[in-house]
């Protein structure tokens, strides 16, 4: 996972705040998928393309996280 380590950690928190919660009105399109997800509702492929766009971005944050916090130890 060197490639994440080459990510700065500024540069993901700001995909993921604007890419990963637009349209910020009325609500962020991510906790929307989320909601249809944990509703069952998460049929379309649009919605599930939608919720892997605007997800990406918080996921990398979190594995990049989760790294910075394991080699720190080692």
């Amino acid at each position: 996972m060197k490639w994440l380590d080459k990510i700065s950690l500024t540069t993901l928190v700001i995909i993921a705040l604007l890419l990963g919660l637009a349209p910020f009105m009325p609500e962020p399109h991510v906790w929307e998928k989320l909601k249809m997800l944990a509703a069952g509702t998460l049929s379309k492929p649009i919605d599930i393309f939608d919720l892997f766009m605007h997800g990406t971005p918080w996921v990398l944050l979190f594995l990049k996280l989760i790294r910075m916090g394991t080699t720190k130890n080692s």
